[in-house]
């Protein structure tokens, strides 16, 4: 019997070292692919490209931060393709109207400044201290998140900061879903609450809910045994 399908999608500046755990605990029941964006700049450029690489078929889908994002619009292109669907430490919302909006540009922005004049390892170094739990601070963990970052250059930075800026209203997108759906995020996640996954599940009712405990925002990488447990629970769904 061919082994199920699963997309696991990387956020911002990610590869599949944000993945890595997961791939080993989901290879002996499924068939694991992490597309990568780079120069990509905008969400539904990134969502044809994961179609690209996904079977012709039926497969499961999971998403983690902008990953979670590009997993919206890939719903929203291909609906009847997906079994199960997956979302982590990510949102629905487009950018916010007026000064929060304008304030989320500029801090963006101000970090593609800081890749540019003082390279990618200095700007992750600086922006990645909000990721993790306060605990992971300058741990080893810690630098295998600034060496994924790093792998990336200034202008792909640029590109994916364009997509995420453009991103669209998916609330309707995920509304939409009827296929079994997990949410997942960390307990301290400070950049993707827990207050926004539980008004994510108001949307879809049947979906299951879970705070991963003592984690930030990178729950794939420090709480990968989590994760993956959950990840595992999904796919017998």
């Amino acid at each position: 019997m061919t082994r199920p399908t699963v997309l696991l999608l990387p956020g911002l500046l990610c590869d599949e070292a944000v993945w890595a755990d997961q791939r080993v605990a989901l290879s002996p029941v499924a068939q694991c692919i992490v597309p990568t964006y780079k120069s990509l700049a905008s969400i539904e450029e990134m969502a044809r490209h994961v179609l690209a690489l996904a079977p012709l078929d039926r497969f499961s889908l999971a998403g983690h931060s902008m990953g979670g994002r590009v997993a919206l619009e890939v719903m929203r292109l291909a609906p009847e393709r997906i079994e199960r669907f997956a979302l982590l430490d990510s949102g629905v919302a487009p950018l916010a109207a007026g000064a929060p909006g304008e304030r989320e540009r500029t801090q963006r922005l101000a970090l593609l400044r800081v890749a540019r004049e003082q390279g990618m390892r200095a700007m992750g170094r600086q922006w990645a201290r909000g990721m993790v739990h306060s605990s992971r601070l300058e741990t080893p963990l810690f630098e295998k998140i600034i060496e994924m970052i790093a792998r990336n250059t200034p202008d792909d930075f640029e590109a994916q900061i364009l997509a995420l800026l453009a991103r669209p209203d998916s609330g309707p997108v995920l509304a939409a879903v009827r296929c079994p759906t997990l949410l997942a995020c960390g307990r301290q996640d400070a950049w993707s609450p827990l207050a926004r996954h539980e008004d994510m599940q108001r949307l879809v009712p049947s979906s299951r809910l879970l705070a991963i405990e003592d984690s930030g925002h990178m729950t794939t990488m420090e709480q990968p045994t989590a994760v993956s447990r959950a990840l595992l629970d999904w796919l017998a769904a």
